[in-house]
C-alpha cells in the first residue's frame, strides 16, 4: 500500500472531526458540512429524528426515551463541560481540569455517536452500499456478507456498554471494524464513523431485555445504506 502523505493523513483526521461533528449543525442524516469561515464556537445540540418509528426492530418507547432523555443528557453534559472549562480559563484555575476534560470526552463522544447512530438506521432499511463503499468493503473484508458477520460479532461482543463501528481509517486507507467501550475508549484517532450500532442497554433493554444478540441481529435489517454511502463518499474525497 502506498505511503500516505502528511497532508492526506491530516485531511482524513479533519474529515473525521467534521463527520463526527454533525451535531453542531443540527443535522441527522449524515451529510457533512465543512466548517464555514466563522470561528465562533458552537454548542452541542440534540438533532431531531428523521423518522417517527423503527418498530418492530426498536419499539417506540425505547426510541423516545433513548433520543429525548439519554441523548439529551449527553448534550447537556457536554455543554456543561464546555462552560466549566471556559470558567477555568477565565479564572486561571485548572484544579478540576482533569474532571471536566473527562466529562467533555465522555459526553461529547456520546453526542457524536448517538447522532450517527440515528443516521445509520431507516425504517425497514434503505438502499444498498454505493459502488465505492461496496468496493471498499470487498477490499477490506472479502465481501459484504463477511463484513456484516464481523460487524455483528464485534458489536455483540462489546465489553460492558459501548458501540460497534464500521469506520474509514485514513492512515491505512481501509475500512475497519471497531468496538468502542463507553463512548470514547478503544478508538483510532482520525477514523471516520460510517456505520454505528449502539449496544448500551438503554438502546434495547425494554424490548430485548438482556438479549443483546437478538437486538443486533434485528438491527442489521434496518441499516440505512444510502446515508452510510454518503458518509463514505465524503470521507474519501
Amino acid at each position: 500500500m502506498a505511503r500516505l502523505s502528511r497532508r492526506a493523513v491530516l485531511k482524513g483526521v479533519g474529515l473525521g472531526l467534521v463527520l463526527g461533528a454533525t451535531w453542531t449543525r443540527g443535522t441527522l442524516r449524515g451529510e457533512s458540512t465543512m466548517p464555514g469561515t466563522s470561528a465562533k464556537p458552537q454548542e452541542f445540540v440534540l438533532p431531531p429524528l428523521a423518522y417517527k418509528s423503527l418498530d418492530p426492530v426498536i419499539d417506540d418507547a425505547t426510541l423516545a426515551l433513548h433520543h429525548d432523555k439519554h441523548h439529551a443528557a449527553y448534550v447537556a453534559g457536554a455543554n456543561k463541560a464546555l462552560v466549566e472549562l471556559g470558567k477555568a480559563r477565565d479564572a486561571g484555575d485548572f484544579a478540576l481540569v482533569k474532571h471536566w476534560e473527562r466529562e467533555l470526552a465522555f459526553n461529547g463522544s456520546g453526542c457524536v455517536l448517538h447522532t450517527l447512530y440515528w443516521a445509520s438506521m431507516w425504517p425497514d432499511g434503505r438502499g444498498k452500499p454505493g459502488n465505492s463503499l461496496y468496493d471498499a468493503i470487498d477490499a477490506a473484508f472479502g465481501s459484504q456478507a463477511r463484513m456484516l458477520a464481523q460487524f455483528a460479532a464485534a458489536t455483540k461482543a462489546v465489553e460492558g456498554s459501548g458501540w460497534g463501528v464500521l469506520a474509514w481509517e485514513p492512515a491505512t486507507t481501509r475500512l475497519v471494524i471497531l468496538q468502542a467501550e463507553k463512548h470514547q475508549n478503544l478508538t483510532i484517532w482520525g477514523a471516520v464513523p460510517i456505520l454505528i450500532c449502539d449496544v448500551w442497554e438503554h438502546a434495547y433493554y425494554l424490548k430485548y431485555q438482556n438479549k443483546r444478540t437478538d437486538y443486533v441481529d434485528a438491527w442489521m435489517k434496518i441499516i440505512d445504506w444510502d446515508a452510510a454511502s454518503k458518509r463514505f463518499a465524503e470521507a474519501t474525497k
